[in-house]
């Protein structure tokens, strides 16, 4: 699939105020490191993944993101805010529509928490519900608690290099070891030389592929170049998907402990 690039917002990002980037793990550049003759390290399948996990994220963030998920009979809009803080630690709460604002989920290292405010209900996920559905999207809980599982969990190999609109685009195939804690039977990661991901696909045990995420448009914000639209879906459904859209973000910000607490989770409004 062909993605459009998006020119960013410079002007409403001056307006406001932010620096805008969406999902990088790392301060500084998200470029492969110059070594100190100038050269570039090899790059391998670990580096390329670590990579995209790292292009995902700030050491710190807050973004603002919309989610539509569409059905053939109906579609849903969502808005939503996120803080997050290294790997492990991310606060997600509903703020759009309005029965749905304040719903929130917490995630700590392998742990969830789910809040409702109209039930003042929260609850611990445990790991058989983690393959379910959240907030009736095509994403799971598993899908938004992985962090750095293939790096830990999965045999990473390089399987397919092109050159592209002027960039490397590298396939990585992700088989898990042997009683590695995880779902699928295999991934399959495409991305450009820059981390940039094009698409991921989701296989089952008999290595048939069940779903995908796919880049629809890269843009730029806050200076890094990035996926700024996604969709998610089942391959046996191409009539239902979600679209994640990322609107704004703040990197490299002062979050206070509370922030990722069940305590922070109940509260609603800014942590």
């Amino acid at each position: 699939m062909r993605v459009s690039i998006r020119e960013s917002g410079s002007v409403w990002i001056a307006r406001m105020g932010h620096l805008l980037a969406i999902g990088v793990l790392l301060p500084g550049s998200y470029l492969l490191p110059q070594l100190a003759n100038g050269a570039e390290p090899e790059v391998t399948a670990e580096s390329l993944i670590a990579g995209a996990l790292d292009l995902v994220r700030g050491q710190t963030s807050y973004t603002e993101l919309s989610m539509l998920v569409h059905r053939p009979d109906w579609q849903r809009f969502s808005s939503l805010v996120s803080w997050t803080r290294g790997r492990d630690e991310a606060l997600i709460r509903f703020t759009e529509p309005t029965r749905d604002a304040g719903n929130a989920t917490l995630k700590l290292g392998d742990k969830m928490w789910t809040y409702t405010p109209k039930l003042n209900r929260t609850i611990r996920l445990p790991y058989s519900l983690m393959s379910q559905s959240w907030a009736g999207s095509d994403f799971s809980y598993n899908d938004l608690s992985r962090t750095d599982d293939l790096l830990r969990h999965y045999n990473l190999e390089i399987t397919k290099v092109i050159e592209a609109d002027g960039h490397k685009i590298y396939t990585v195939e992700a088989i898990p070891y042997d009683e590695a804690p995880v779902v699928w039977g295999k991934e399959e990661w495409v991305m450009r030389d820059d981390y940039v991901l094009i698409s991921q696909t989701f296989y089952d045990q008999a290595m048939l592929p069940l779903k995908r995420l796919e880049t629809l448009e890269i843009g730029e914000l806050g200076g890094r170049v990035m996926a700024v639209r996604m969709r998610m879906g089942k391959l046996a459904e191409p009539d239902g998907y979600t679209e994640i859209t990322y609107d704004a973000a703040e990197f490299d910000i002062e979050l206070k402990d509370r922030t990722f607490t069940v305590f922070s989770l109940q509260s609603g409004g800014h942590p």
